[in-house]
Formats: structure tokens, C-alpha cells, sequence
């Protein structure tokens, strides 16, 4: 499944190859989508090459050829099924695919409520309600859940809607999806970077900026360890 942004740019593609014999440049790639840089098409391309539905041609400019298309014209919310789904979110910027079936043993989280994957809110501590979760997405230590608002992390396959797992730690390496607090009031879920004397929070949805912060404004309240969704 490719997410609207990739089926999006893949149809571009393939209409210009078929019209024209000549694949779109960065920039054609950039306006056809909406992107405000070249960097979420390049990201894009990348994604589609390592999923096989394209391929670059070595030693040729602006030379791009379609393997294959998605069986259905139009990119679906999800299978046609109404059971929450398990899925391990695929942190290199790819949507992620359903795993096998595995066991049926689950633990029982607090789900502390909304968190958003946008403009950040505050976290509700409803501590009446709690979700099952399969005990193949926990990892050591401590977990909780929380429901994510908003759209700026569905690059990274995280959508509005979904349940997300979350470990509890006060660190995270580089490069990994957390729940961050922002001067202690808002909260939000992001892609942390840490360089000399700053904290970035990242968004992985180019209509959304990168928010950087002095490091005593930034806490880390833990990391996405996997999540669950609800398809219609």
C-alpha cells in the first residue's frame, strides 16, 4: 500500500512517460504535488524505488522508468476489513504493511487520550480507559497508549486515528519517533534530532515545518514502539 503522497507522484510519472516519453524533472515532480521542496520528491522517488515501483536509469538525467502500478487506481484507506489491525510503523518514511498473524496474548495499556502528529495539544490523562494490546508490540519496561490527532507524521505510516504504543523512557537516539513535551504544556509525536545546543522535532509530511527548540524547552516522555489501527 503507498501512501497518497507516493500513488500520487507514481501516476505523475507513469502519465508523463506515457504522453511525453520523458520522465518529469524535481521540479515538475515538486509543483504536480504541492511540495514546498525538492527534498519530500526526492524522499518520495526513494521510497518508490525501494518498494519496486520504480527504477532510475544509471548515467541518464531525469531518466526514471515505472515497473509497476498499484492494483487499484485510486490509493484505499486500507484493506476492506473492520477489526483493529496490529502494524509495526516502518520508520524509514515507507507506509507499513500488515505482519502474519502471530499470538493472541495481549496486556492491557492505559490510553492516556489524543496526541497530535500536527499542532501539538495537550495530552488528556483519562486514567478510566485502556486498549489490548498483542504483547508482540511491547518491549522491556514500561508502555502506554494514545490515540494520534492530525497528519504530519503519515510519511513515517502513523495516521490520523491510529493507536500508538509508546515505551516510556527520557531518552531517544537520534532519528527516533518520541512523545516530546514542549515547555512543559504541549505534547506532540515526532521524529527527534539533537544537534550542539538544539532539539528538532521533525514532522514527516512536508506541508508541516521542523520546530527547533533550546534542549531545556524539549522532554522526551517516551518512543513509538509499534501501533494499531482501525480500517472501515
Amino acid at each position: 500500500m503507498l501512501t497518497r503522497k507516493q500513488h500520487e507522484l507514481l501516476m505523475f510519472i507513469n502519465e508523463r512517460l506515457s504522453s511525453s516519453g520523458v520522465s518529469p524533472s524535481f521540479d515538475e515532480m515538486k509543483e504536480a504535488l504541492n511540495l514546498r521542496s525538492k527534498s519530500g520528491i526526492h524522499r518520495l522517488v526513494t521510497a518508490l524505488e525501494e518498494r519496486g515501483f520504480i527504477r532510475r536509469l544509471a548515467h541518464r538525467a531525469r531518466a526514471l522508468e515505472v515497473l509497476k502500478l498499484p492494483e487499484q487506481s485510486v490509493p484505499s484507506s486500507g484493506p476492506a476489513i473492520t477489526k483493529a489491525s496490529v502494524i509495526r510503523p516502518d520508520f524509514a518514511g515507507r507506509r507499513p504493511s500488515l505482519p502474519p498473524p502471530s499470538s493472541t496474548e495481549t496486556r492491557t495499556l492505559p490510553l492516556y487520550g489524543r496526541i497530535a502528529a500536527g499542532t501539538p495539544i495537550e495530552v488528556l490523562r483519562d486514567q478510566s480507559s485502556f486498549v489490548e494490546v498483542p504483547t508482540t508490540l511491547l518491549e522491556t519496561g514500561e508502555h502506554y497508549a494514545l490515540e494520534v490527532s492530525g497528519d504530519s507524521m503519515i510519511d513515517a505510516g502513523v495516521f490520523d486515528g491510529d493507536t500508538v504504543i509508546i515505551q516510556r523512557t527520557d531518552s531517544a537516539d537520534n532519528g527516533t519517533i518520541v512523545v516530546a513535551i514542549v515547555d512543559n504544556e504541549e505534547v506532540t509525536l515526532k521524529r527527534l534530532r539533537r544537534k550542539h545546543n538544539s532539539v528538532a522535532l521533525e514532522s514527516a509530511n512536508e506541508a508541516y515545518e521542523t520546530r527547533i527548540f533550546g534542549p531545556d524547552r524539549v522532554q522526551v516522555q517516551g518512543k513509538l514502539v509499534g501501533l494499531m489501527r482501525k480500517y472501515n
